[in-house]
This record gives structure tokens, C-alpha cells and sequence, in this order.
């Protein structure tokens, strides 16, 4: 089945059905997000939720931002809860062993305007949870308290929330502007998910070093990770110590309804091979460590045959199923030197039956599109979304939306053409210069870094 640039992301929305699940397993974190911005174009009533890497290397000695930690827990929440039309996830992240469910589960809560808070036990609760008291709220996994006033900033959310006590009833919730402290509009209910995906608890804590003295030799009051832990502090990289704060962990696929479908987007079987060899040498590169004993790959990671064994349990869409024919565009790059800059253009139009859709990738770069056209005798209507453009377009029209690549619909008498195809010259031009620029800053850098040393002494 052929399919050509974006049209995957349109395949991939229209076969996700109302009422139906979809999870889609990515070859690279790359094609996740960009799936993940294309189909909501394509179709935004689709409830798409991306599980995000931790964006470090395996066995690194630095976490991952708390933003990505904040975004997982969101999307392991609306994939247990059944929240989501279509799930997203490379699949070097699905390879990533999880906390169960049960933590989860157990560490997310709700407040709600008019409901009863006992104050002492919200305390309690966020501690548990592994949220911060700070004397003013400004990231996420945060919360203050000042008399009836409690600031939060749960982990998953985009804002922080005030929450206004009246006795022990919850009488208002706000949102409000963490650089100004002020709030700005109210809510009905807020739901908090613990600030990591461990317990950092006394429980947790003492789980964590059980583990650690039956898995590694020697003494463990040698290892800082496990002196930091015990203190009940977070060092940098323990999420690869994560499985030691469990009895069990769990995979992605635990986290699914039983009715979801599966499908594979591009190689997703060589790029799990290719992450579990290159996970192996690391290990072994880096495990001579003392101070930092490393758990195994398997205890961190699904091994491959694990990955696509806990796959089984789910319908498996196949290509054929989601795919369908989409052809790639000929050459209608816009040539400034020429007498008409938009011949190859013009030669696509005449030759092509059917509407066709450019996509800018700002509001800016829209306007500055159709004044282009406009000046060489071409006119270009503008749309709003996808939608839109199918129901009452007939021509030619421009979106604003960062599309990746354009594409063919033979059957439907569509094409979409984005910036990068109708400028590709000065695309190709605009990479070989930010090439260059950084080629030579990194060559400064290096420069810069080279310390001088004692002087050159002349033997006489």
C-alpha cells in the first residue's frame, strides 16, 4: 500500500474510530510527535496523547526535566482511565519498564469545589506524593499553604491552581500566573498525580533499599545513590533505579483497555533491536561504577521478544487496514531566478484535477505566501483547518499548520503541498548554512576550551 509523506497522520485520524481505541507504536520519538501535531489537524476532535521518552540515555547521571515526568504521568493516567481516541509511543519508550498501575492509582486524587479537605490530610497526601513545600508555587510537583489559601501545581498540568478554604469546605478554585501570583479564571475541580514515578516515602524508601542490597555486592553505605535515597532525596539519573522502588513493575501495555488496537508505524521491530544492542554496550561500558551500580538492561527495559509478546494480547491493525493510497508530489519548487519563479507550480496545477491545499508554517508565513502568489497571477483562499478545505474549497487554498510533507490523494482529488516542497531550494540552502554555522561554532567551542599551559620555557 503506498503512502507518501503526511498522509499517514490523516490514515492514522480517520482510522480511529469514535468509541474504538488506537495505539500506535512509532519506529523513532520523531515520527511521535509528529504524528501527534498532524493528526490533531487533521481531525482535532481525536483525543491524541503522545507518551514522551525521558529524553536521556540509558544509565545517564541526569533526570529527565520535570515538564516530561509531569506529561508521562497525564498520559499513563488517560491511558488507564480510557481517556484517549488515539495513544502515541516510540517505541524505545515503550521498552521502558513502568511503575504499576497501582501507584499510580493510589497516589492520584481529585479536589472538588463544595467538598469536605481536611488540611492536615491534603499535607499528608501530597507528601506521600511526592510533591514539594515551598514558600510559593512555581513549577509543577509544587504546593504552599498560607492560612485558607493553598497553591498547587500537580504534576500533569499546565497551570497551577488557588484553592480558597472556607472552614474545611473548598469554597473557590483558580487557576493563576505563576510569574505574577495573580489568578486568573475559576475551575470546578482539580486532579493532582504524584510528583515522580517512584515513591520517595518512607515505604518507598526502604523498599528501595532492601532491593539494592539483595541486587548488588558490597557495602552498600558506599554508594551515594543509595545514601541519597535513604535520605529521601532524588539524585540525578535514579530513574534507572526505578524498578528498585517496586516489587513489580509494569509496560505500557498494562496501562491500555483490553479493546484497544494496535499498529506499527515504519520499522519498529529494527529500531527495538538496534536501542537493545546499543542499551547492552552502554552497560558493559559503563558498569565498573561501584559508587553507581547499574541494574541490568533487562530489569530497566522489555527485552525485544517481552516488547512484542505483551503486544499480543491486543488486535493488531495491519498496513493494509490503515493505510491507503497516497502519492508523492512531482518537483513544484518556486525558482527565483527564473522569468516565472512558479513554473514547476503552474505545470502541477494545469496538469492536476483536483483542489489542492498549501500549508504555511505560521500565520505570518501564510500571509506572506499569498501575497507571493497573489504577484505572480495565482490566487490561494484561506482556510481554517482540514475540514474546512474538504467541505467547501474548490481550487487552490492555504492553512496555516506545520505539516512535515505534502502528498497525492488520486481517489480524492486532493493534494497538500507544504512550504517545504514549494521552497525546497531554500530549504536545502537554510540547512547547509545552519550546517555550516554550527560546524564552526563547534570548532570556537573547542577552541575556546583549550587551556594554555606553562609557558614555553627556550633552551638556551
Amino acid at each position: 500500500m503506498l503512502t507518501h509523506g503526511s498522509a499517514d497522520a490523516l490514515f492514522i485520524a480517520r482510522r480511529a474510530q469514535p468509541g474504538s481505541k488506537l495505539f500506535v507504536l512509532t519506529a523513532s520519538a520523531q515520527d511521535a510527535e509528529r504524528l501527534r501535531t498532524e493528526i490533531a489537524f487533521f481531525q482535532p476532535t481525536l483525543r491524541v496523547h503522545r507518551l514522551p521518552d525521558w529524553e536521556t540515555l540509558p544509565y545517564d547521571h541526569f533526570s529527565p526535566h520535570p515538564d516530561l515526568v509531569s506529561e508521562r504521568l497525564a498520559t499513563l493516567y488517560h491511558f488507564s482511565q480510557g481517556q484517549f481516541d488515539i495513544g502515541i509511543a516510540p517505541v524505545t519508550t515503550a521498552m521502558t519498564r513502568l511503575c504499576p498501575r497501582a501507584y499510580l492509582a493510589g497516589h492520584s486524587f481529585f479536589v472538588r469545589i463544595k467538598s469536605r479537605l481536611n488540611l492536615e490530610s491534603l499535607r499528608n497526601d501530597l507528601t506521600l506524593a511526592g510533591y514539594t513545600n515551598t514558600t510559593q508555587v512555581m513549577a509543577p510537583g509544587e504546593y504552599a499553604v498560607r492560612g485558607g489559601l493553598i497553591d498547587l501545581f500537580p504534576m500533569g498540568s499546565s497551570v497551577p491552581y488557588r484553592v480558597d478554604l472556607f472552614g474545611d469546605e473548598v469554597e473557590q478554585i483558580r487557576t493563576f500566573d505563576v510569574d505574577t501570583q495573580r489568578s486568573i479564571y475559576p475551575v470546578n475541580e482539580i486532579r493532582l498525580l504524584p510528583a515522580r514515578e517512584f515513591p520517595l516515602d518512607k515505604d518507598g524508601q526502604h523498599r528501595f533499599r532492601e532491593n539494592f542490597r539483595d541486587r548488588f555486592e558490597g557495602d552498600p553505605a558506599k554508594s551515594r545513590m543509595y545514601k541519597d535515597v535513604s535520605s529521601g532525596l532524588a539524585p540525578n539519573g535514579i530513574e534507572y533505579y526505578l524498578p528498585l522502588f517496586f516489587e513489580t513493575t509494569a509496560s505500557v501495555f498494562d496501562y491500555l483497555p483490553a479493546d484497544t488496537n494496535m499498529f506499527m508505524h515504519g520499522d519498529v521491530v529494527a529500531h527495538a533491536e538496534d536501542f537493545w544492542k546499543d542499551t547492552q554496550s552502554r552497560y558493559e561500558l559503563m558498569r565498573g561504577d561501584k559508587d553507581r551500580p547499574l541494574l541490568p538492561p533487562k530489569d530497566i527495559f522489555l527485552p525485544v521478544d517481552e516488547l512484542f509478546g505483551g503486544m499480543k494480547r491486543f488486535t493488531r491493525c495491519e498496513r493494509s487496514e490503515v493505510y491507503h493510497t497516497a502519492l508523492t508530489l512531482p518537483a513544484v519548487e518556486v525558482d527565483r531566478r527564473a522569468a516565472d519563479p512558479l513554473t514547476k507550480f503552474r505545470a502541477f496545477i494545469n496538469a492536476f484535477d483536483g483542489n489542492i491545499l498549501i500549508t504555511a508554517d505560521g500565520m505570518g508565513r501564510r500571509e506572506t505566501v499569498m501575497q507571493f502568489l497573489s504577484e505572480n497571477g495565482l490566487n490561494a483562499a484561506p482556510v481554517n483547518d482540514f475540514a474546512s478545505f474538504v467541505a467547501d474549497t474548490t481550487g487552490i487554498a492555504i492553512v496555516f499548520t506545520p505539516l512535515q510533507a505534502g502528498f497525492i490523494l488520486p481517489n480524492e482529488r486532493l493534494a497538500v503541498i507544504t512550504e517545504n516542497e514549494l521552497y525546497a531550494s531554500e530549504v536545502k540552502q537554510s540547512r547547509r548554512r545552519e550546517k555550516s554555522r554550527t560546524s564552526t561554532e563547534g570548532l570556537l567551542r573547542d577552541l575556546a576550551e583549550v587551556k594554555i599551559g606553562d609557558p614555553v620555557v627556550h633552551e638556551q
